[in-house]
């Protein structure tokens, strides 16, 4: 079992994050002290800690995380990710026109300066 304090050390995120993650009910600890109400970790906490990590970084939000969580299924977690993915491929060729835009725009200005 991991105290809070190493336990945040151990995942990078913030007690608050954890204290947060708890009251939402996307990650619990796996013991709470009667006697002092300090909270523990184990190692399925850790494991479920890296994943809800990753999918932050993929972009997703609370709400889709406990949806990940509560549903425990593979499928749908994948089915999630697809569509996370499709997103950032749309969001990457919607900024690859601007930018495209913003260099013809510029070229046009130096044609006119010439």
């Amino acid at each position: 079992m991991y105290k809070v304090s190493e336990f945040s050390e151990m995942t990078g995120l913030s007690k608050e994050t954890l204290r947060y993650y708890a009251e939402v009910k996307l990650m619990e600890p796996a013991f709470i002290d009667p006697k002092n109400n300090y909270r523990y970790y184990d190692d399925g906490s850790y494991f479920l800690a890296l994943l809800l990590i990753k999918l932050r970084c993929f972009g997703f939000t609370i709400q889709e995380m406990t949806s990940v969580m509560e549903d425990e299924s593979f499928a749908h977690l994948e089915d999630l990710l697809l569509h996370k993915r499709a997103n950032i491929q749309l969001q990457i060729e919607e900024l690859t026109s601007k930018k495209e835009e913003i260099d013809a725009f510029l070229a046009s200005g130096k044609e006119h300066e010439q």
